[in-house]
């Protein structure tokens, strides 16, 4: 499976999209739904609405960062990325929605005030992976993708556009190929009968069988193995988190 190159512009675009399509979703749900359990463990849905907010601020300072060539990290610690984003889960509807909306615009406009010459500017995630700046649309397209499924409101992994689908299976496939720290495992998209190995080992002993969403499921962590089976039928292992 081969991983797509970076297309900025593209990309941008369909983070535009993603984020309508989110902002309508949240703004059809009532004013008590911010506080409930998202699908992510510890975090209210206020807690995710914040954290996309906030995640669209820190890409902002990597786009920053290309363009001026002053190092600017995501965010000034991660203690004061934490404490962001707990300070503003309990938010009313309406602000976590202004929120999202500006910060959205922000990101869209540092996208615009980006230079062809800057997109090969090399920085560092919060987490220390290097990627090139024209990595950091997509990055924020995974980010609003995953975290509205991660809101639990009725947008699942099978809604997801095919083409980001294919794009972001490949991506994790990639990362984990290889990786010494996990289960050996064999996957197979029964939509496409295409078939990977992940872990380090040749001939890994357990396959994994779906459609590619509950495959990209399962590797991102979210869902519950939905529309998956296991040969031979064992659980299935856990996976590291995605960073």
């Amino acid at each position: 499976m081969s991983v797509q190159r970076p297309d900025p512009e593209r990309d941008a675009a369909a983070v535009q999209e993603a984020t309508a399509r989110l902002i309508d979703a949240v703004s059809a749900l009532t004013p008590t739904a911010v506080a409930e359990p998202s699908l992510l463990a510890g975090w209210t849905r206020g807690h995710v609405l914040a954290h996309l907010a906030r995640n669209a601020d820190s890409l902002v300072n990597l786009l920053t960062w290309a363009r001026t060539g002053e190092e600017t990290p995501q965010f000034a610690t991660e203690e004061a990325r934490d404490k962001e984003i707990e300070d503003s889960a309990a938010r009313p509807l309406s602000e976590h929605l202004d929120e999202l909306r500006i910060s959205a615009d922000r990101f869209a406009y540092a996208v615009e005030e980006t230079l062809p010459q800057a997109w090969g500017v090399q920085v560092a995630m919060h987490s220390g992976r290097v990627i090139a700046a024209a990595e950091v649309p997509y990055r924020r397209l995974i980010e609003v993708h995953l975290h509205h499924v991660d809101l639990g409101i009725g947008y699942t992994c099978a809604d997801l556009p095919e083409d980001f689908a294919v794009r972001e299976l490949a991506n994790v496939i990639d990362d984990l190929s290889g990786h010494e720290g996990i289960a050996a495992v064999r996957l197979h998209n029964t939509d496409s009968g295409e078939k990977w190995t992940i872990g380090a080992a040749n001939e890994p002993d357990l396959t994994v069988s779906g459609p590619r969403t509950a495959l990209l499921a399962w590797v991102t962590g979210r869902g519950k193995n939905e529309g998956l089976t296991a040969q031979p039928e064992l659980p299935l292992p856990a996976l590291p988190p995605l960073g």
